[in-house]
Order: structure tokens, then C-alpha cells, then sequence
């Protein structure tokens, strides 16, 4: 708590929401964005989204055009394939309908459990879904530089990768906390890890938390 009360401070909670996707959208672009810059899956996802104004036509393209579009991203020829294979999913399961609306009448961790029966989604792209969309559910996203950060500050366990970390860190914070809050949580933390806490030679002589980090001016 104390941690977030100090990143809170310094990066002005409460944090805008960076977008207003619908869920199947924000499905879409959370699978473009693994291991890859938000400025590449950015573009990736504008691309997509020009040709397909329709999720569903996605479906049907030949692959290689949707790897076409989706250049810039890490693996576009692993991650084309799984698109189109996590919406047919998602339309077989829902009957022919390409909707999430549905999770929000749902609790948080069903909805997490519904989500991630779909190919390839993990604990990282469930609680996104739900935090980053409209739906604005109160689900905990945790990506590299968020996991980074709670490893240095010994949150979590220095051998616990992403996916574990979830509930892990998700069960330090308050249960009652609010989607706001917890988008607030994962911001704060991965911005901290974008402009303090690098992944090589961290700025420990201007970070606020150097007396709470067990690895402050060690690495």
C-alpha cells in the first residue's frame, strides 16, 4: 500500500484510461501487444482494424494478408493464425455472435476463467479485457515492466513469472478496491518500470522507493 501511495503521488493518480475499446477489440489488441512495443501493436491494430471494420470478416481472410497487416509486431506469423483462431472460438461458443459484452454481468474471476478457455489467452490478456475495455471491471493486468518492478521490491518472488504474479500481487492490494484504483495500480507500476525501475541500470538515486527496495543501487 505504501508503494502505491508513493507511485500514486508521483505519477498523479488517478490515470486516464488510454482507450475505450469494446472487449472483443481490447481481446484483439491485448493479443497484438505481447512482447511488443505499444507503438508497434498501436499501428498493428489501426491496420486491422481499417480492413476489418467487422471482426468477423477477420475470420475469413486468408492468413497471410492478416500477417501482412499485422507486420511490425513481434511473431506476426505465430500471432495472425491465433487471431482468427480465438475469434472463431469466441463465435463458436457464443452461438455466431462476436461479443464479450456478456462479462459484465459476470464476477471478475468467472470472467477471467471464461476468457482464458479461449486459445491462448492468459491471466496478463483476461484481466486486461476487463480493465482496459469498456467494461472497466475491476481486474488486475500485470506486463513485463509491472512484474519487473514488484521483483525488485520483493512483492513477489524472484523465480514467479508473469502469469503466476497475478493473483500473488492481486491479493496485496484491497479487495474492495475499485476498477479505478486497480487500473491506477498497474499504471503506476509500469510506468515506474518505463521511466525509473529499467530493466538494465535503474535510476535507484531517483526513485521513491529506494527505501522500501531491497535491490535499490545493487544492479
Amino acid at each position: 500500500m505504501e508503494v502505491h501511495r508513493r507511485l500514486c503521488r508521483t505519477y498523479e493518480c488517478p490515470i486516464g484510461y488510454f482507450h475505450d475499446l469494446d472487449p472483443v477489440s481490447e481481446l484483439i489488441s491485448s493479443l497484438l501487444s505481447h512482447r511488443t512495443r505499444n507503438a508497434d501493436s498501436g499501428r498493428a491494430f489501426k491496420a486491422l482494424r481499417a480492413r476489418f471494420p467487422d471482426w468477423s470478416a477477420m475470420i475469413e481472410a486468408e492468413t497471410g494478408e492478416v500477417e501482412a497487416l499485422i507486420h511490425g509486431v513481434r511473431w506476426p506469423e505465430l500471432k495472425a493464425p491465433r487471431l482468427q483462431e480465438v475469434l472463431r472460438a469466441l463465435r463458436d461458443r457464443q452461438d455466431g455472435a462476436l461479443t464479450l459484452d456478456f462479462l459484465a454481468a459476470m464476477e471478475v474471476e468467472a470472467a477471467r476463467r471464461w476468457l482464458e478457455a479461449l486459445p491462448g489467452v492468459g491471466p496478463k490478456t483476461s484481466a486486461a479485457v476487463l480493465s482496459f475495455s469498456v467494461l472497466r471491471m475491476p481486474a488486475l493486468p500485470v506486463n513485463s515492466h509491472h512484474h519487473r518492478v514488484a521483483q525488485r521490491l520483493a512483492l513477489i518472488g524472484p523465480k514467479v513469472d508473469v502469469g503466476p504474479s497475478h493473483p500473488i500481487l492481486r491479493a496485496q492490494l484491497p479487495e474492495d478496491w475499485s476498477a479505478q484504483a486497480l487500473y491506477d495500480n498497474h499504471e503506476i507500476l509500469m510506468l515506474h518500470g518505463q521511466k525509473i525501475c529499467h530493466f538494465r541500470r535503474p535510476a535507484c538515486d531517483r526513485c521513491p522507493l529506494t527505501d522500501l527496495c531491497p535491490s535499490a543501487f545493487t544492479l
